[in-house]
């Protein structure tokens, strides 16, 4: 099984990171979109709503990808698993 993470803080979620998520979903068995709590940055939308946000943007594709799963993350990247 393939398993692959995108991680960042998509402070918003662009249509560049749709596209990114749906390239990547076609090639994986496994998405997992990290979104990032960065504390050196002001972020426009907190975790929480971007978490809402991105998990939204999914569900209103006309066909959402099930293998896709978005998780928050706020240490290291090499420590999220």
């Amino acid at each position: 099984m393939s398993v692959a993470v995108y991680p960042g803080t998509f402070d918003p979620i662009t249509n560049g990171h749709m596209d990114i998520i749906l390239r990547a979903a076609r090639l994986v068995d496994r998405l997992i979109v990290a979104v990032a709590e960065n504390t050196g940055k002001e972020p426009v939308f907190n975790i929480d709503e971007r978490v809402e946000l991105l998990e939204a943007e999914l569900a209103a594709l006309p066909e959402p990808p099930a293998n896709v799963e978005v998780r928050r993350f706020g240490v290291l990247l090499l420590h999220f698993t």
